[in-house]
């Protein structure tokens, strides 16, 4: 009977976590959405986009390190409320910013708030569900990225013609998430390794960084990240202004059709994929890791096509790029639940922010200014080769699509080192329950309840 308690509420819980997700997300791609009316309101560059992308990430990445330290010796329910809460107000203050650069300095500061909760919730999860569920309840707790796009691309656009402004979004997305910061603080925490199948000490550690850093898999597991990242931050940044400049698509539409690229596609993804990931872990230890690998080349393959057809029918750009990031899904699914296979319950926070910091500072944070600087790079190459002195939407079109060659690219690495990490998974999760078994029983001394 208390079993099945414990676990209705871990998917109260986690219900709870997807939510919060949700919005995170939710209110991240705000900036993607409306960046071509805020690039001509201010006469932006695609560089200086880039920079708006690029301050979230690192500020988010640095602050990250410290927060997770204190997700992993303290209360995580009052680290993700006051989180949320803080991010979801100053995402309000971003809809009254009247310049570039407070635009860019608030967008910093939801980037601390944001900071918050990855570390936190990942580390709750793992405390919640045991090992055999973790890919399935980090599927649905990363159910909130796709949703969060979704719901974003689909109603952003709108939002801004309702109201007839670029503004709007902000304000509206602010009131949900100081609605849920109010819940996570009554989410009672269970025990650090509660879900693990031997007994974990609730002693601090010493020299947590340097502990993490010394697992091999995990350190592949950041290059993949860093490239994954470099990828995904790129292309939400810049998608929907390539499909507005390229395929000369009004906001609204290319909103919703990215939306079905990288929002419809992590539904299937992510749910079916974490099914597919527990199911191959059952039967091959490094499965999950192998099965990422897999489907990493596939996005490879399919994102590099569309991006090499051209000016094809939009329906079939749509349908091919989406194939690419319904594979691309699995990553979530496979690579955060292989860190908790390998990294102990009581460093599990101080890993995931870690493992952020080196996507974010060095992935998400190079994706959109790199990105951003080689469009504008390829645009006034365009303009050269055609012998005019003029630069025209026609010229910034083809420098951004040239520049998102820059994705497949990216996820190609993001195979290999995942590859590599599947090599030494099996060993360095055995390390682990040995430690912790070794930490417990010293000497095969019994351990007492």
């Amino acid at each position: 009977m208390q079993n099945s308690t414990q676990a209705a509420n871990a998917w109260r819980i986690l219900f709870l976590l997807f939510l919060a997700n949700l919005f995170n997300f939710f209110d991240r791609t705000i900036p993607a959405i409306i960046i071509e009316p805020i690039r001509m309101e201010w006469s932006l560059s695609d560089f200086q986009i880039g920079i708006i992308g690029t301050a979230f990430t690192i500020v988010y990445a640095i602050a990250g390190l410290p927060l997770g330290r204190m997700a992993d010796t303290g209360s995580r329910s009052k680290l993700m409320g006051w989180g949320l809460a803080a991010w979801s107000g100053l995402t309000a203050v971003n809809g009254l910013v009247g310049s570039f650069w407070a635009f860019l300095v608030v967008r910093m500061g939801v980037g601390i708030g944001e900071a918050s909760y990855a570390p936190a919730a990942n580390s709750l999860i793992g405390d919640l569900f045991p090992a055999h569920r973790r890919a399935r309840a980090m599927g649905i707790f990363m159910l909130g990225l796709p949703l969060g796009l979704l719901l974003a691309f689909f109603t952003i656009g709108a939002m801004v013609k309702a109201f007839d402004s670029w503004r709007a979004p902000f304000f509206i997305a602010a009131v949900p998430g100081l609605v849920l910061a109010v819940f996570m603080f009554f989410i009672k925490e269970p025990k650090r390794g509660a879900a693990e199948t031997v007994q974990v000490s609730q002693e601090k550690i010493d020299r947590p960084v340097r502990r993490v850093l010394a697992i091999p898999t995990f350190l592949w597991l950041v290059l993949a990240g860093l490239c994954f990242n470099f990828a995904t931050y790129a292309c939400n940044s810049f998608l929907v202004p390539m499909l507005q400049r390229y395929f000369l698509m009004p906001l609204h539409e290319a909103a919703v059709a990215t939306g079905i690229m990288v929002g419809v596609t992590g539904l299937f993804g992510l749910t079916l994929g974490g099914w597919v990931a527990d199911k191959i872990h059952q039967r091959v230890p490094n499965g999950r890791l192998l099965f990422a690998a897999f489907s990493l080349a596939i996005s490879t393959v399919t994102t590099a096509w569309a991006l090499h057809a051209g000016r094809i029918e939009i329906g079939v750009f749509v349908a091919v790029f989406s194939v690419g990031w319904l594979f691309a899904y699995n990553f979530y699914t496979c690579v955060y639940t292989a860190i908790q296979d390998v990294v102990e319950p009581r460093l599990r926070a101080t890993a995931m922010a870690l493992y952020f910091a080196g996507l974010y500072l060095l992935g998400g944070g190079l994706g959109p200014v790199v990105v951003g600087g080689l469009s504008d790079y390829f645009a006034r190459t365009a303009m050269a080769t055609a012998g005019v002195d003029q630069m025209t939407e026609a010229f910034k079109a083809i420098g951004l699509h040239d520049a998102m060659y820059l994705i497949p690219v990216a996820l190609l690495l993001t195979m290999v080192f995942l590859f590599l990490a599947s090599r030494c998974f099996v060993r360095d999760a055995k390390r682990m329950k040995d430690g912790m078994s070794a930490e417990v029983m010293p000497e095969g001394v019994a351990a007492t309840a």
